[in-house]
């Protein structure tokens, strides 16, 4: 009898696309969205890495995980599991390797008034 193949966590996040494989035009649109700017302002600020659900978002669970999906798939996040809290680690190096200044010119941004 044949037994069911659990998943992993490492299973549970696709693939995090290359860096280099990304365009602007990609991190731009990513950047478009004041929530997703918002999660990548916190990131920059705390230079560490957060769970999903300690960043103060106003949107649902549902319409949050879209747009850590966004992130990570325009190459600005890497996220991971610590037991059952799925982090978040802005992809910093690579991001000013790609586009230098590029999120330094967005966390100023937002901090304008």
């Amino acid at each position: 009898m044949a037994t069911a193949r659990h998943r992993s966590r490492d299973d549970r996040i696709p693939a995090h696309p290359d860096i280099h494989t990304i365009s602007l035009q990609q991190v731009l649109e990513a950047l478009v969205d004041p929530v997703r700017r918002r999660i990548v302002s916190e990131l920059y600020a705390a230079r560490e890495d957060l769970a999903c659900g300690t960043i103060d978002l106003p949107v649902s669970k549902s319409t949050a995980t879209h747009h850590f999906h966004v992130l990570r798939e325009a190459g600005l996040i890497r996220q991971y599991y610590v037991g059952t809290s799925r982090m978040n680690a802005l992809r910093r190096d690579d991001v000013d390797e790609a586009f230098p200044g590029l999120l330094c010119a967005v966390v100023s941004e937002r901090d304008r008034p």
